[in-house]
C-alpha cells in the first residue's frame, strides 16, 4: 500500500464504504414508499416520534419520510465526492477532500443523533443503539480529523543545472533564508 495515505482520508474511506449502500438502500426504500419506509427500522424512532408527538397528517408523515431521504442522500452525496476527490494521490496528499468528508461527517451526525434521541424518547431500544452506533462512528472519524497533523507540502527540487564558477557553493545545511 502506498504510504500517502492519511489516517483521516483511510477512515473517511472505510466510512464511505458502510454509509454509501447502507444510506442509499435506506433511502430509496423510502423514496419507493414513503409510509413503508419510513416504518422500517432504520427509521422507525423519526416514525413513532413524528406519530406520538407530533401527531401529523399523512401528507405531513410523506412529506418527512422525503425530507430524511433527501437528508440521507445528501450525506451519501458528499461521502461520494470525498471518495472521487480521495482517489487523486495529490487531492489525498494535501488533504483537498477534507471539506467533503467534513461536510458528509456534520450532516451524517446531526441525522444520526436526532434519531438516537427520538429512539430514546419512543424506547426503540434496537433502532437506539444503531443510531448510536453510527454515530460514535462518524465522531470517531471527526476526532481523527482534528487531532491529525495537516498534511505538510512537498518542496519539489528545482532541475540540477551546472554550477557557475563564479559562484561558491556552499552546503544545504548552512543556507539562510534571511537577507544580510
Amino acid at each position: 500500500m502506498s504510504s500517502n495515505w492519511r489516517i483521516s482520508s483511510l477512515n473517511g474511506a472505510l466510512l464511505a464504504a458502510y454509509f454509501i449502500p447502507i444510506w442509499t438502500i435506506i433511502a430509496f426504500s423510502i423514496m419507493v414508499s414513503p409510509i413503508h419506509g419510513l416504518y422500517e427500522r432504520p427509521s422507525v424512532s423519526i416514525a413513532l416520534y413524528t406519530s406520538d408527538y407530533l401527531q401529523l397528517g399523512k401528507i405531513a408523515t410523506v412529506r418527512l419520510a422525503w425530507l430524511l431521504a433527501l437528508a440521507r442522500i445528501t450525506v451519501v452525496a458528499f461521502f461520494a465526492a470525498f471518495l472521487a476527490l480521495v482517489s487523486f494521490p495529490s487531492m489525498r496528499k494535501s488533504g483537498g477532500a477534507d471539506e467533503a468528508l467534513a461536510v458528509a461527517l456534520c450532516l451524517g451526525s446531526v441525522l444520526s443523533f436526532a434519531s438516537m434521541l427520538m429512539a430514546a424518547k419512543v424506547g426503540e431500544i434496537e433502532a437506539l443503539r444503531m443510531h448510536a452506533a453510527e454515530l460514535l462512528m462518524l465522531l470517531g472519524t471527526a476526532i481523527v480529523m482534528l487531532v491529525e497533523q495537516p498534511a505538510k507540502p512537498v518542496a519539489r527540487q528545482a532541475p540540477a543545472a551546472e554550477p557557475s564558477a563564479a559562484k561558491p557553493s556552499v552546503p544545504a545545511g548552512e543556507l539562510s533564508l534571511q537577507q544580510p
